[in-house]
């Protein structure tokens, strides 16, 4: 008996100075929520059209490719405006109809096509679709993450609402001190470009056209530049990127030659060969530079370009800042809109702790007075295993990283609650044992014994419960979840191994013939 009670002792010190050597101090090693804490509340929409869009471009452009490959003449091809995610081949050579079909079939699998005469139309199948829009909400979730990371700001929760076809992104940032910085950091885009000028600039579009008969070329395009880099008017670009964001492999702030603040650039090797070879073919021509489909920079190829460079034109050291912070988290794949914006200041944060923490304080007061007063000794045992349960609570927060908030707090007291429900289902059942004249030692056994079903069925149940509303729910809601989670778990160590361990240690000399106040 007393080696069986020897590693039990054991065991539960350990249990106590790890809990404490985790938990403490509780100011810095258990993290508060954005409402105790203070920050911002944002629900994000990702615009999935634009993922849609852009894979069609780059059909558009592979198709462009086959047709001059298989020396196919054709007219246009053109984006639907009616339906995204459609675009029609038009007025193709009718006698090479039969190598147009096969061409269709080979390469774009993931399109239903549709001949008639000279034109062919091509409609992208719906479960293509749907794993572009999701593929979209899933690497816009990973590209906020990682600019959430650049700013400093760690474990963030961010997640997808609305299952596994939900377009929309919550984001909670709680001890954020320049909400609207931090907007526009997750807000821009970020896809850069390289692309070589054709003409421009220009102060409208007809004038921009002149040159080409009012009508835009196929291989090119038309961007505004952007007025906040003195770029005013319109460009006439090339419709490929020879590279691009994607390639970028570290971006940070540097200065010019004229100490102006400036982007300096390194492209994975592979890019550096492509844009070597590209500025090699295009000495002396125009080349611009591409930000969320504004010409930002304009600048003539004077000399090759390897893998790395120098993106000019910004005036002010901050947007330099966060534009390296977006490039080096990466191009977020679909336009982002704010739904809901909810600002909670560090004020309000700080009196809902205090009110927090009072009302679990007053909880273990108002329990320990009740269960000293009704069980007495016994009593005394439960507080003792609750006050433990407390602590490897507050330890396994700290361990997890999890956040604490208003609910969670709830989920707390709740669990308090729970394992002096415990506890008096065990005192109830020894009473009624010593009742009919069983000794203190067999009615402890039994008691534990006939209550354990009992409590391990509400527990389970509850953990059930709180496993969905962590999966199902939202920022406050999860954080309830997960401290009831935590928390029955160290209910059913504590109020049951602990409070049994309590009772034998005490009652081990004395054997049969001991007393129980109960």
């Amino acid at each position: 008996m007393k080696k069986n009670l020897q590693w039990k002792i054991i065991l539960v010190v350990a249990v106590i100075a790890l809990s404490a050597f985790l938990a403490y101090p509780p100011g810095t090693k258990i993290q508060y929520g954005l409402d105790l804490q203070g920050g911002m509340h944002l629900v994000l929409q990702v615009v999935t059209d634009d993922a849609i869009n852009t894979e069609t471009d780059q059909e558009i452009i592979r198709l462009q490719e086959q047709m001059k490959r298989n020396d196919i003449s054709y007219d246009s091809i053109t984006k639907s405006e009616n339906r995204i995610g459609r675009f029609t081949l038009q007025g193709f050579d009718v006698t090479k109809e039969r190598e147009v079909r096969d061409l269709l079939d080979e390469y774009f699998k993931e399109w239903d096509n549709s001949v008639t005469g000279s034109n062919a139309t091509l409609t992208m199948r719906v479960n293509a679709a749907t794993y572009f829009r999701d593929q979209a909400v899933r690497q816009s979730v990973e590209t906020i993450r990682n600019r959430v990371d650049e700013l400093g700001l760690s474990e963030i929760p961010i997640q997808r609402q609305g299952g596994p076809t939900g377009e929309r992104i919550i984001v909670e940032l709680p001890g954020v001190e320049d909400p609207d910085r931090v907007k526009n950091i997750l807000k821009t885009t970020a896809q850069l470009e390289w692309r070589l000028v054709y003409g421009g600039p220009a102060q409208d579009q007809e004038t921009l056209l002149m040159e080409h008969g009012g009508k835009v070329p196929d291989e090119m395009e038309i961007l505004p530049g952007d007025p906040r880099r003195n770029l005013d008017g319109y460009y006439l670009v090339s419709r490929i990127s020879t590279v691009s964001g994607k390639d970028l492999r570290d971006a940070r702030r540097s200065y010019d030659e004229w100490n102006n603040p400036a982007v300096s650039f390194r492209l994975s090797p592979e890019a550096g060969r492509r844009f070597y070879k590209f500025t090699s073919d295009n000495l002396q021509k125009p080349l611009s530079v591409i930000l969320d489909k504004k010409v930002i920079n304009v600048a003539t190829i004077e000399d090759r370009i390897n893998d790395s460079g120098i993106i000019r034109g910004f005036a002010n050291p901050d947007v330099v800042d966060d534009l390296t912070i977006a490039l080096r988290a990466g191009a977020l794949p679909a336009t982002i809109k704010y739904l809901e914006e909810r600002t909670i200041g560090p004020s309000l944060g700080a009196d809902s702790i205090r009110k927090g923490l009072t009302s679990i304080l007053i909880a273990l007061i108002l329990i320990l007075v009740f269960m000293v007063f009704y069980y007495k000794l016994a009593g005394v045992n439960a507080v003792s295993a609750l006050i433990l349960n407390v602590l490897i609570l507050a330890g396994a927060l700290a361990y997890f990283k999890a956040h604490l908030t208003l609910p969670g707090i709830a989920g707390i007291i709740l669990t308090i609650g729970m394992a002096v429900d415990a506890n008096v289902l065990v005192f109830e059942r020894i009473r009624e044992e010593l009742a009919q004249g069983k000794s203190v030692l067999s009615a402890i056994a039994s008691g534990f014994s006939r209550a354990f079903r009992t409590i391990l069925d509400a527990n389970v149940t509850t953990i059930i419960a709180a496993i969905f509303l962590f999966q199902f729910g939202t920022g406050p809601i999860r954080g309830f979840a997960i401290t009831l989670i935590i928390g029955i778990a160290a209910s059913m160590f504590t109020a049951v191994f602990v409070s049994r361990l309590i009772f034998d240690a005490s009652l081990s000399k004395k054997r049969q013939k001991a007393k129980l106040s109960i």
